[in-house]
C-alpha cells in the first residue's frame, strides 16, 4: 500500500472516530489539531486502524508517535513487514 492510500484510509478512519467530515490529515497533524482527540478517542483510533489495516501496534510504538506522519511511517513499516512475511522463501 502506498503512502497516499494510507493517508486516504486514515482520513476515513479519523473522520469516523471523531465524527468530523472536515478532517484533513497532514504529516504534521497532532492531537492538538483535532477537537475531541483525548485518551479515550486515541484508543478508539488505534483500534480502528489495527482492524482496518489488519496490523497490531505495540504500546511502546504508540507512545512514541508525535504526529500523523510518524503514524503513517509506522503503518508502512508494519504493512511492509507483513507483506515480506507473506512471501514464500
Amino acid at each position: 500500500m502506498d503512502t497516499a492510500s494510507i493517508y486516504r484510509q486514515l482520513t476515513e478512519i479519523f473522520r469516523d472516530v471523531f465524527d468530523d467530515d472536515t478532517i484533513e490529515l497532514t504529516p504534521q497533524t497532532t492531537a492538538a489539531d483535532i477537537h475531541d482527540w483525548d485518551s479515550v478517542n486515541h484508543v478508539n483510533l488505534i483500534v480502528a486502524i489495527e482492524v482496518r489495516m489488519k496490523i497490531k501496534f505495540k504500546t511502546i510504538e504508540v507512545e512514541s508517535l508525535h504526529n500523523v506522519g510518524n503514524l503513517v511511517s509506522l503503518i508502512e513499516q508494519k504493512l511492509n513487514a507483513k507483506a515480506g512475511a507473506a512471501q514464500p522463501a
